[in-house]
């Protein structure tokens, strides 16, 4: 269980940060970000995250939005994770979770 619990913080971590980055690249390269070679990186990281949130969100939210739901949903499966994994910990002892 607690593989698993880490597993899945570790990605949605991962992920967040290939968000936070490419907004932030985003935001020094403007207009000639998509001739970045570290912000197609960032795309390609994160365009599985932005998919799945476009499958699942309605047609009336606009595309531009599906990025920041897809972060506010991975942000809160990260804080999910987060919880399961101290009350795991405090199941099994401090010590078997290092």
């Amino acid at each position: 269980m607690l593989l698993l619990v880490s597993a899945i913080k570790l990605v949605a971590e991962i992920a967040l940060l290939a968000f936070a980055g490419q907004f932030v690249l985003g935001l020094l390269a403007g207009a000639k970000r998509d001739a970045n070679f570290f912000y197609r990186l960032f795309d390609v990281l994160t365009k599985p995250f932005v998919r799945a949130t476009r499958a699942v969100t309605p047609r009336v939210v606009l595309d531009r939005h599906v990025p920041l739901a897809a972060f506010v949903a991975l942000l809160s499966i990260w804080l999910v994770a987060t919880i399961v994994k101290v009350n795991v910990c405090l199941e099994i002892g401090v010590e078997l979770c290092k």
